[in-house]
């Protein structure tokens, strides 16, 4: 049965992969919607039944759209950086389990991790991985031979810098409380329930390290109220302000899979996972996708409702409150698994 777990491997790849691409239509259709509700009008409603054919059409008039490029852009450089950063997004999620090993009903003799790739350090391979994505970034603002291009690289550039450090920190005291670097195994720990009925999820523990970590996350994925790498007011459309056509649509690619990566990590975390209750473990991957919906829909939320700051304001809040609260609650985690023997 060796070529059936090849193949059953090939399918899961197969599907995560595709699953990722469609994530990034799926999630531009939502927030058009989920602007439009919030602004009290229809959103796309004419491709399609309520509109469900609007990715499609969008996808169609970027691929024909004619690709254009400034006369004094590094070619190479230029074409380099959107394929920079949508693999960083694809690979970033290569390691984050989204349920628990399954033999699809019997049909294999070892059960499948949903994972792709199953490291025990698995943590620091996203960590590693996703802060590459910002080198695309920063080529493209510097490759574009663009004033408002390069001053949004360098303000991505400022940004990773400003919120890995907090992001780092959250991540770093649950990996204290689970004694791991395996997210498998930091799934493994919050199965369970406190008192009969409240889940051992690692977000009522650790309340601090969940907002610390998301915000930072927020940030990371440079969505408002931390879009300043784009920020059309005044940048025109930042780090992208010369791409066109599949280049273009790369970026956008690349910056709704890395919204879905931050998302389903702060769920294996924070938030146990794929475990839950009223259903077997086998269909886990369901309160997997609920939980990673929920979280998704509240990065569309807080960008129809948060202004953006300024960029002091920015600035000021990375390094004088996120960083600061990570500091003190990354050590009050450790005394605590020290003292309590955790």
């Amino acid at each position: 049965m060796l070529d059936a777990q090849i193949l059953a491997y090939a399918v899961l790849v197969l599907v995560v992969f595709f699953a990722l691409q469609i994530s990034a239509a799926v999630m531009v259709y939502a927030e058009r919607k989920v602007a439009a509700g919030m602004q009290q009008r229809l959103g796309p409603y004419l491709v399609g039944p309520r509109g469900l054919l609007q990715p499609i059409a969008d996808i169609v008039k970027l691929f024909f759209k004619e690709e254009l490029r400034p006369k004094a852009a590094d070619w190479f450089l230029f074409s380099l950086a959107p394929i920079i950063s949508v693999a960083a997004a694809f690979v970033a999620f290569a390691p984050v389990p989204f349920g628990a090993a399954t033999t699809f009903f019997g049909l294999l003799d070892e059960p499948l991790p949903l994972q792709i790739a199953d490291v025990n350090v698995a943590v620091l391979v996203i960590f590693a991985v996703a802060s590459m994505g910002v080198y695309g970034i920063i080529l493209a603002g510097w490759a574009s031979n663009s004033k408002y291009s390069l001053l949004g690289g360098l303000r991505s550039a400022a940004q990773m810098v400003s919120y890995e450090l907090a992001f780092g920190m959250a991540l770093a005291t649950i990996v204290l409380m689970a004694g791991s670097l395996s997210l498998q195994d930091i799934v493994a720990n919050q199965s369970g329930t406190w008192f009969g009925f409240l889940p051992q999820w690692y977000i009522f523990v650790q309340p601090v390290g969940f907002l610390v970590f998301w915000i930072a996350g927020i940030a990371e994925t440079n969505r408002a109220p931390f879009d300043f790498p784009e920020a059309e007011q005044e940048l025109v459309a930042g780090y992208h302000t010369e791409y066109s056509s599949m280049r273009f649509a790369m970026f956008f690619m690349a910056e709704y899979i890395n919204m879905v990566t931050v998302s389903a990590v702060v769920v294996n975390l924070f938030l146990g996972g794929w475990h839950g209750p009223w259903l077997p473990e086998s269909l886990g991957w369901i309160w997997f996708l609920v939980k990673l919906s929920v979280l998704l829909f509240i990065y569309l939320w807080l960008r129809w409702t948060l202004p953006r700051f300024r960029y002091d304001q920015l600035m000021a809040f990375g390094w004088k409150v996120l960083l600061p609260v990570a500091t003190v609650n990354l050590l009050l985690t450790a005394a605590g698994v020290i003292y309590f023997g955790l």
